[in-house]
């Protein structure tokens, strides 16, 4: 924890907006979801860098774990929580006969994981309160879209700028206005979490 906030105090003396923590990553030992995957440390961490900054602070959370609630309800503390980070997973080089990855695991992420992120943003909005950020394989509108319904209040994409560059933020931001549109809704505001039975 003691790293955390020595690092989040140092990102908001250098102009910082927010801080991110990283307690997802699936293949660095010692931190990412060896860290995330249990609560106690979750609120220790959250709890510490709260207390050292006065920015917004947003936990990013694994999806390695059996249950996902229960590790945002330790992070609730935090400004918001970021749905999902990548899902554990190792490739195999059939050639050298060994993982590609000196260390095995890596994480997957793109649009093979956006079903797991929706599912997790779902489960989350549906148990708690806190304001929830998408991530995990977002590439078009319906994504984001999809990911609002189940309870984000906002999106993070990655993976898709590889493929469409910068542009993408522009494509889907015509395309979400294009779709309120046609479908009557007066605001994005208006459908946070409608997909979600409570």
């Amino acid at each position: 924890a003691e790293e955390f906030s020595f690092l989040a105090s140092k990102m908001e003396s250098y102009g910082a907006d927010a801080i991110e923590l990283n307690l997802s990553c699936p293949h660095v030992k010692g931190f990412g979801s060896e860290v995330g995957s249990d609560p106690v440390l979750v609120e220790e961490i959250v709890t510490e860098v709260k207390a050292k900054v006065s920015i917004p602070v947003f936990a990013k959370l694994t999806p390695n774990v059996t249950d996902i609630v229960k590790i945002a309800k330790a992070a609730e503390k935090a400004d918001a929580l970021v749905l999902i980070n990548t899902v554990r997973a190792i490739h195999i080089d059939i050639y050298a006969r060994r993982p590609t990855l000196s260390n095995a695991y890596g994480g997957l992420s793109g649009p093979a994981i956006k079903p797991i992120g929706v599912r997790a943003v779902y489960d989350i909005y549906s148990e708690t309160s806190k304001e929830i950020i998408g991530c995990g394989g977002i590439s078009n509108f319906e994504d984001v879209i999809e990911y609002i319904m189940a309870g984000a209040r906002a999106v993070e994409i990655g993976t898709a700028l590889r493929t469409a560059g910068r542009a993408i933020f522009d494509i889907i931001k015509k395309d979400i206005i294009s779709y309120l549109e046609a479908e009557g809704i007066g605001s994005i505001q208006e459908i946070i979490g409608a997909g979600v039975k409570r």
